[in-house]
């Protein structure tokens, strides 16, 4: 399965960014392998508004089927619900360690959004 995962950094080591569109990288991890792919999100980390609503719109361009995030908010999760991209949520973990406890079965899927829009 391939995950995206919000990210403080470029590698597998990274802390999860607790912000969903507003986080500073995006990791694209194959939970079968371990490949990933990092993609700088630096626009969206600087956007007025909307930032929620075009991250979730790259990360389902991407093509994956689940998102690794701290806190999503509802428009983020409106776009990525519409794209039938599951979401999770990590606590202050890495991106390898969350992934391992998705692939456990240790992560809550949500249904809704968990925070209020423009949350930071």
């Amino acid at each position: 399965m391939k995950v995206a995962v919000t990210s403080q950094g470029k590698e597998l080591a990274s802390k999860i960014d607790q912000r969903f569109g507003r986080a500073k990288y995006l990791l694209v991890v194959d939970t079968e392998t371990s490949d990933f792919t990092f993609y700088n999100n630096e626009l969206n980390l600087n956007a007025v508004q909307g930032a929620g609503i075009q991250t979730g719109q790259n990360i389902a361009n991407l093509g994956v089927e689940a998102v690794i995030t701290g806190n999503v908010g509802p428009n983020a999760f409106k776009t990525l619900n519409a794209a039938d991209v599951e979401i999770f949520l990590s606590g202050k973990q890495t991106v390898a360690e969350a992934v391992e406890s998705l692939k456990a079965g240790k992560l809550k899927q949500v249904d809704q959004a968990n925070v209020e829009g423009h949350w930071i």
